[in-house]
C-alpha cells in the first residue's frame, strides 16, 4: 500500500499505549497519508498518547469520556471547529469491572453489565451519531473493534462477550442505517493480542497459547496486521464493504 489515504481525516478513539490496537491503526493510518484526531479520557492519558504519536501526523486531540452526554457533544463541536470533513472513525473502545470478567458469567451484576455494555457498545452509537453529519457527500467510513468471543464461549471473557455481541448487532444496524448516505460501518475481529485491556481478562496468557497452537497460521495476530485491515477498510479500496465482520486472527475464527 502507499498512500491510500491521502488527504483523509480519521477520529481515532482508544489508544492507550504503544500496545493498543488503536495505536497500531494510528501508525498504519499515518504511513497512509492520513490526517489524524486522537481522543483522551484525562490529562494522563493525554500525555502519553502525545508522547507515543509525536511522529504522526495528528491536528487535534480532544477530551472524551463516552459514558457522559456532554462529552459527546463538546467531541462533536471540536470536530466540526476543524472545519474539514471526517472521512473515517475508528471506534476501539471497550471496559468491564475485572470482577465481572474473573467471576462466572451468572454472578454478574446490573451494574457490571450495564457498564459494559454502555462503554463497549452503545459509545459506537454514541460516536457515530457526533460524526455521520461530518462525513462528506461522497460518504465515509465507520469501524469498531470486536472478538470472537462475540458469538463463541470464550474462557473467562463472560460479560464482555455480551457487550462484543451488542457492538456487532450495532454495526449491522448503523450499516443499515447509513447506507443511503454511502457511510460504511464495519468491524474488525481481531485475534487474542495482550494488549491493556485484553489483559484484564483472566488467564490470557492460556489463552493465547491455545490460539497460537490451533489457528491455522500457527501463530498469533500481529496488531499490524490489524492496522492494515483498517487501513483497507478506511480507504477506497474497501468502498463496497459494509455491515461486515473482518476476521483478522490467523484463521482462529474457524477452528
Amino acid at each position: 500500500m502507499s498512500g491510500i489515504l491521502q488527504g483523509k481525516t480519521a477520529v481515532i478513539a482508544g489508544i492507550a499505549n504503544r500496545w493498543s490496537l488503536a495505536f497500531a491503526i494510528a501508525e498504519s493510518f499515518s504511513r497512509e497519508g492520513a490526517s489524524l484526531v486522537l481522543t483522551y479520557v484525562n490529562d494522563k492519558q493525554r500525555e502519553t498518547i502525545e508522547s507515543i504519536t509525536s511522529a504522526m501526523p495528528v491536528i487535534k486531540m480532544l477530551p472524551l469520556d463516552v459514558t457522559k452526554d456532554e462529552d459527546i457533544a463538546g467531541f462533536a463541536e471540536g470536530l466540526k471547529a476543524l472545519e474539514r470533513p471526517i472521512d473515517v472513525l475508528v471506534h476501539s473502545l471497550a471496559f468491564a469491572n475485572r470482577e465481572d470478567l474473573s467471576n462466572p458469567f451468572i454472578e454478574t451484576t446490573r451494574e457490571g453489565f450495564l457498564l459494559a455494555q454502555n462503554v463497549s457498545a452503545y459509545s459506537l452509537v454514541a460516536m457515530t451519531r457526533a460524526v455521520a453529519p461530518l462525513m462528506p457527500e461522497k460518504g465515509g467510513s465507520i469501524m469498531t473493534l470486536s472478538y470472537l468471543g462475540a458469538t463463541r464461549v470464550m474462557p473467562h471473557y463472560n460479560v464482555m462477550g455480551t457487550a462484543k455481541a451488542s457492538l456487532e448487532s450495532s454495526v449491522r444496524y448503523l450499516a443499515a442505517n447509513l447506507g443511503p448516505r454511502n457511510i460504511r460501518v464495519n468491524a474488525i475481529s481481531a485475534g487474542a493480542v495482550k494488549t491493556a485491556s485484553a489483559r484484564a481478562v483472566k488467564d490470557l496468557t492460556s489463552l493465547m497459547e491455545f490460539a497460537k497452537e490451533w489457528s491455522p497460521m500457527k501463530r498469533l495476530t500481529e496488531p499490524a496486521e490489524v492496522g492494515d485491515a483498517a487501513a483497507f477498510l478506511a480507504s477506497d479500496l474497501g468502498r463496497g464493504l459494509t455491515g461486515n465482520i473482518m476476521f483478522v486472527d490467523a484463521g482462529m475464527h474457524m477452528v
